[in-house]
């Protein structure tokens, strides 16, 4: 089994990029680009326990922000497992993270952050 504990330092400055990102968005009012990167972090840290469970602690704040019950109801288990599903390497790979999507649905992951996976050094996105 493998045990993911922390995030490369190679592909934390993606991740970060994509929080900056979401956290600009957010402040200027453009809450569909601020979820669109979110839900990149979503994808870029979902292998790493913290990093994907706080995702999912800011994917349930937006929720809440925007008053969305469908959303909230959907992070709080997905903020509870989701890390456990990290750390064991047993996560849906390419999912979103929104509660639009099954938990445990993959999907297909764009060319652009597999990109992003090749140039931080992790040559295979599988869990």
């Amino acid at each position: 089994m493998n045990y993911n504990t922390k995030m490369p330092k190679t592909l934390a400055p993606y991740f970060n990029r994509e929080l900056l990102e979401y956290q600009r968005c957010f402040k200027a009012g453009e809450l569909q680009r601020a979820w669109h990167h979110l839900e990149r972090a979503h994808i870029i840290g979902q292998l790493y326990p913290y990093h994907h469970s706080y995702v999912h602690w800011k994917m349930l704040l937006f929720g809440i922000h925007i008053k969305d019950a469908k959303e909230i109801a959907g992070q709080i288990p997905r903020l509870v497992i989701g890390g456990v599903k990290s750390f064991v390497g047993k996560i849906p790979v390419g999912n979103t993270g929104g509660a639009n999507i099954p938990p445990l649905k993959s999907l297909p992951v764009s060319d652009e952050l597999l990109s992003i996976f090749k140039k931080a050094g992790i040559e295979s996105y599988e869990a």
